[in-house]
């Protein structure tokens, strides 16, 4: 998808050049709200067993590594490996959330199909991430050009 089929992408980049750089916060801000939605979207689509793979999924920040840029991970907990991870009396060990997301093989040798809840949190709400993102930086760019 290019950067020009985003609706308010023209006005938010005219915006950036007046204000000069991109302010941190701004970045910050408006990639959380997108990630925000990917993340309400994947506790939605998570299969219910006992509830615990709802909660297990959470948003990290990557750490900042240019100045501007801002991306968020939703992913499942690693606090939690204990509670997901099950190793069997043959020794082999099984990870509760990889298998509900990509699918597992049954003890008879069939296949169970996953439910691809991660990857459809993204993948279903791309033009509502983008469009909040662009929304909150408009706003807090215009907020900081207000504000000189």
């Amino acid at each position: 998808m290019a950067r020009n089929d985003i609706i308010g992408m023209k006005e938010l980049e005219r915006s950036f050049k007046q204000l000069g750089k991109v302010p941190q916060t701004v970045a910050t801000k408006s990639a959380k709200a997108g990630a925000t939605i990917a993340l309400k979207a994947a506790r939605d689509n998570a299969p219910v067993d006992t509830g615990q793979l709802k909660s297990g999924i959470i948003l990290k920040g990557e750490r900042r590594v240019k100045v501007g840029k801002k991306m968020y991970d939703v992913m499942i907990d690693p606090a939690k490996n204990d509670v997901f991870a099950k190793i069997s009396k043959d020794g082999k060990r099984a990870y509760y959330p990889a298998s509900q997301e990509y699918g597992f093989m049954t003890a008879d040798g069939g296949y169970v199909p996953g439910y691809h809840y991660l990857r459809k949190s993204i993948t279903e709400n791309a033009r509502a991430i983008e469009s909040k993102i662009v929304e909150v930086a408009g706003k807090a760019v215009d907020k900081a050009l207000n504000a000189r």
